[in-house]
């Protein structure tokens, strides 16, 4: 491959180069001797589809088969036979990352070395007219059209990650899922509060300290307080709550029988609005329990990865923000440049320009969403906690002139380049490796 570099990482390959360059490396990969296998991702009924190099059609008709070991051993079979037939010495599939239809077969095939690629469905809604001129969709055309992108080059490596990337992937996406519940319940409380005890968030700011969560228990409707004295509430909350008393929990206990004296909240069917809250509580307590383990776990499964400890030398980089990005990009020593996560977080920079016009310039958002997220919120806390990337900010808005926002996506570029390379280079994070004028401006 003239003048292209190339390494071999775990059975995958990493391109190391401009983004062009690995484009035309991907079409030079597909040689005359490669059948290429498209396959459209169901449920239970996979289709697939057979090319040559040139996108002509070797199959007959396209194969059917099943998620199951029985459908995947099918398709192994059809896949020999039409290597044997057309002499046809080398094999890549490509598949659709539909949801979650893909796991089971992309594993199963990566396992058995065959080179398996992944297919963007964007790419997919775009190509699907180029033999037929026709909107039209179907399993079979789907099929056909995945085959075709593979053998123009549009596609990505599949790279199955280790077995501990793939444990915080795992965890990390649990988590994900419970921090929604977690936020959903938060908001529903909020909803109870504001129709049933709307003067409450003038004595608890925040609901979710003991003090309030011992009150919504125990009297939750401001006519619970009706006949409560400052001190009965105080030793109403000592069921919930060790230090009930003192002078905070005076003043609040004070504050709250005057606040349900003239409360304006609604009264109607309280009983069973009293037995909602109480519900509602409840899940909120066991849903948060549950994450404080996940964070328990989170902590005793990066002590595994040593890149995590690298990663968190970078001073306002959490744990959780650590195995987020780790989450999402998997082993960074794949990487060769932080370029690459950018585009893999959906942070690669997208124009639409013709002729006289020039389009605006705008996020690709063509990429892992979570991902995008978390390296948005770490960059932001860095920003507030890390005193470089402060620096950095500062710089951009003071110097640059840029808005804030312009220079937070600009940081995210730079944490992404800082990962990479610590990781690349075995190193801890040093400010004066990422400012070279750090010295003069510390």
């Amino acid at each position: 491959m003239m003048g292209l570099s190339t390494t071999h990482q775990g059975g995958a390959l990493i391109m190391k180069f401009k983004q062009t360059d690995a484009q035309n490396q991907r079409i030079e990969q597909i040689t005359t001797s490669h059948l290429v296998i498209g396959i459209d991702m169901a449920k239970e009924t996979h289709v697939a589809q057979a090319t040559n190099f040139r996108g002509i059609v070797v199959s007959k008709r396209h194969l059917s088969f099943s998620n199951s070991i029985e459908g995947f051993e099918k398709l192994n079979r059809w896949m020999n036979e039409l290597q044997q037939k057309y002499r046809l010495k080398k094999l890549i599939i490509g598949m659709e990352p539909t949801g979650h239809y893909w796991f089971n077969l992309a594993n199963w095939l990566s396992d058995k070395g065959v080179h398996v690629v992944m297919v963007n469905p964007a790419t997919t809604k775009r190509n699907k007219e180029n033999r037929d001129n026709s909107p039209s969709k179907n399993d079979p055309k789907d099929a056909l059209v995945i085959a075709d992108t593979v053998s123009r080059g549009f596609y990505y490596e599949y790279t199955r990650q280790s077995l501990v990337f793939q444990r915080i992937k795992t965890i990390m996406s649990d988590r994900e899922f419970w921090v929604t519940n977690s936020v959903r319940l938060q908001n529903r409380i909020v909803r109870w509060l504001d129709i049933r005890f709307p003067e409450y968030p003038s004595v608890f700011k925040d609901w979710t300290c003991k003090r309030s969560l011992a009150t919504l228990k125990t009297f939750p409707c401001p006519h619970d307080l009706e006949n409560y004295r400052v001190l009965d509430v105080i030793e109403a909350w000592r069921m919930h709550m060790q230090r009930a008393g003192g002078s905070t929990g005076l003043e609040k206990a004070a504050q709250l029988i005057a606040r349900a004296k003239c409360s304006v909240g609604e009264q109607a069917a309280a009983e069973e609005a009293k037995a909602d809250l109480r519900r509602l509580i409840e899940e909120f307590e066991r849903v948060t329990a549950m994450l404080e383990q996940i964070e328990r776990d989170i902590e005793v499964l990066l002590s595994e990865i040593p890149m995590a400890q690298q990663l968190r030398t970078i001073k306002g980089l959490g744990k959780i923000f650590t195995a987020a990005i780790l989450a999402g990009t998997g082993d960074l020593r794949q990487y060769a440049h932080g370029r690459q996560v950018m585009r893999k977080a959906g942070l690669n920079l997208a124009e639409s320009s013709s002729g006289r016009r020039k389009g605006q310039i705008v996020l690709s958002k063509r990429g892992d969403s979570a991902l995008r997220k978390y390296l948005y919120l770490a960059t932001v806390q860095l920003v507030w906690n890390n005193p470089v990337f402060r620096h950095l900010h500062e710089h951009n808005v003071q110097e640059k002139k840029m808005k804030k926002q312009q220079s937070i996506f600009k940081l995210i570029g730079k944490l992404a380049r800082v990962l990479v390379g610590i990781v690349q280079r075995g190193e801890k994070f040093t400010p004066e490796k990422t400012v070279l004028t750090w010295s003069e401006a510390a």
